[in-house]
């Protein structure tokens, strides 16, 4: 390997990946910087994903016996070690993935940021005490530890969505078995070697307490179908949760879905327009429009709307669109060929439906699919605007009455994110009571959630949520316990039963 090649073989070496992994396999690994192969990794076969699970429960049942405080010990020292190799890692991720250096180094920060998150939640697994109504018993609810839990992760976010599952699963006494996105296997083969490095510093971590097995589908449908699996975590698109959901829920498996997102950002009149445009432009086409959080619909009032659009177009037409590793450039690649065939095919069918088209070409030749950002006006809510499509395509519709474009805003299956610009605090509050969105923001765009919040979604989105607030309580299991300390056994509600 030369090049680009030769720089992911130094930084996995310097990241300490074991060569052969990511030299020896039958899975090629592709860039999309430039298209080109740069590994073939090893995949977990039927076998070792069997013996990975009984290794991830033979580690639960020796983790849950480690108080919680020193479990949170192993992440503070995973996220010093995720400190020591944050430039190395982030590096990694934006040549494997296609994100900006600023965006790649910011992924590798929230992995850093849910450890310290979970450092200090491993001291704070509250339950309650609850008042009885029986004399001489106390009651209350504690919290367990769940068991092996099972992380799917997609491209877009290779490292970070693992770490919001981890940091918890991990504090909270279970094991972690994950499998990541076949498009991006070697970051999460960089982050296993991270791992490995805080474990070894731990000093008795069981073995196999955090696993990876790369694959394809047949690799995710075992952690789906396999009873040793207590809660899988997905991400992914709503046809995947389609098909995930029923079969956890035949087994009765907890699930943590993070799905589509057709996300929804309203400019108001009374709207800082500067602000508004700096949101919409980096919500729209921050990531190659590649995120979940991605703002993939524009309703502008009518008063703005020729004003803003323009200003908006200008925006596109001048943003830098290539390979994020040279010069000045915000836009990086699409994934894949895939990629760049479904957004040709969403623009196709937004101009059949009346829609204006400005931007979208093809930028370069070769083997990656380097696009400019797409700006669409269109008539209304119409075909494509009402599908997610994972590209950078912005649909902009005029509205002229608050509470007629909420509702419009809330009539698509996904319920992810959301946001308003204005400066009316009576139209912010309204938005807010009617958003049906897991997340609603307000004089902000709808991408760059902080991990203190729970992250997640309502409708096709899933339901899950992640990272922060209460979402640890996902990972474990609830117990109610009452204690008698009298020398009577009163029963609840009044029940006699007299022998």
């Amino acid at each position: 390997m030369a090049g680009i090649g030769e720089e992911i073989g130094n930084l996995l070496d310097g990241l300490g990946v074991d060569r052969r992994a990511w030299t020896e396999g039958s899975l090629p690994s592709f860039t999309p910087l430039t298209g080109e192969q740069v590994a073939m990794v090893r995949v977990a076969d039927t076998a070792s994903i069997d013996a990975a699970l009984d290794t991830a429960t033979a580690a639960f049942r020796a983790w849950r016996r480690v108080p919680a405080p020193r479990r949170g010990e192993l992440v503070r020292l995973l996220g010093d070690e995720l400190r020591a190799a944050k430039d190395d890692l982030a590096r990694l991720v934006t040549i494997e993935a296609g994100k900006v250096p600023s965006e790649g180094a910011g992924e590798v920060q929230e992995m850093i940021d849910i450890c310290d998150f979970a450092v200090g939640l491993s001291r704070q697994l509250y339950g309650l005490t609850i008042a009885t109504e029986r004399p001489g018993h106390r009651m209350m609810e504690v919290w367990h530890p769940l068991g092996v839990v099972g992380v799917i992760s997609a491209f877009n976010f290779p490292v970070a969505v693992w770490a919001w599952n981890a940091a918890l699963a991990l504090v909270c006494g279970n094991s972690v078995v994950w499998k990541p996105s076949e498009k991006t296997p070697l970051t999460a083969l960089a982050v296993q070697a991270v791992f490995a490095r805080a474990a070894a510093r731990f000093g008795d971590a069981p073995a196999g307490l955090s696993q990876l097995l790369i694959g394809g589908r047949d690799a995710g449908a075992a952690l789906v179908d396999d009873k040793r699996v207590a809660l899988l975590s997905a991400t992914g698109s709503t046809r995947m949760g389609r098909s995930v959901a029923p079969r956890l829920a035949a087994r009765f498996a907890r699930a943590i879905l993070e799905l589509g997102g057709n996300n929804g950002v309203i400019v108001a009149p009374s709207a800082d327009l500067d602000l508004a445009l700096r949101g919409v432009a980096f919500g729209a086409m921050g990531t190659a429009g590649q995120r979940c959080t991605t703002t993939r619909r524009l309703f502008l009032h009518d008063s703005i709307y020729d004003g803003f659009v323009a200003k908006l177009k200008a925006a596109y037409a001048s943003v830098g669109v290539g390979n994020p590793l040279e010069g000045d450039v915000l836009v990086g690649p699409l994934i894949d060929r895939a990629a760049y065939e479904a957004m040709q095919e969403a623009l196709a069918a937004a101009k059949a439906a009346g829609g204006m088209v400005t931007g979208g070409e093809r930028v370069g030749e070769g083997a990656s699919f380097y696009v400019r950002p797409a700006l669409v006006e269109m008539p209304g809510q119409v075909g494509p605007v009402l599908d997610e499509t994972f590209a950078p395509i912005l649909y902009v519709m005029r509205y002229d009455d608050l509470d007629v474009v909420i509702d419009l805003h809330n009539d698509v299956a996904a319920g992810l994110s959301s946001s308003i610009f204005t400066t009316d605090v009576r139209e912010a509050e309204r938005f807010l009571a009617a958003s049906d969105c897991g997340i609603a923001n307000v004089n902000l765009g709808t991408s760059g959630a902080e991990i203190g919040g729970a992250f997640g979604g309502e409708k096709e989105t899933g339901g899950g949520r992640e990272s922060g607030s209460d979402s640890w309580r996902q990972y474990m299991r609830r117990a109610t316990n009452t204690i008698n300390y009298s020398d009577a056994l009163p029963l609840a509600q009044g029940v006699s039963f007299e022998i």
